[in-house]
């Protein structure tokens, strides 16, 4: 069996050599509800009730990314967080995003 995305780790820095194919980019998001592939990233928007768990939201997503060592763009409003996954040493998508996003979407399951 197949270990789940959020169960795995991202690996190193990654080159173009690790650049996922279309057939695996579309294979991966079929697992991530939350997630659509917008050019050479992948990006997600959470909505929340007020400041405070937005932040609380988004503290979060610093928690993963620095156990990870793979770090997404962020948008934040009030009540809003847009989040981007992208590997810039690739320059494009590689399973290090993918696994970030799977485990920041186990934080809004």
């Amino acid at each position: 069996m197949k270990t789940p995305l959020f169960e795995q780790h991202c690996q190193g820095k990654l080159g173009a050599d690790h650049l996922l194919n279309g057939s695996d980019i579309e294979q991966h998001l079929t697992t991530l509800s939350d997630w659509q592939q917008q050019e050479n990233s992948l990006q997600a928007t959470y909505s929340f009730g007020n400041f405070h768990e937005t932040m609380a939201f988004v503290n979060a997503v610093a928690w993963i990314a620095h156990q990870q060592d793979h770090h997404p763009d962020l948008e934040v409003g009030y009540n809003r967080c847009l989040i981007r996954f992208t590997t810039h040493s690739a320059g494009g998508l590689t399973l290090n995003d993918f696994i970030c996003a799977a485990r920041v979407q186990r934080l809004s399951s």
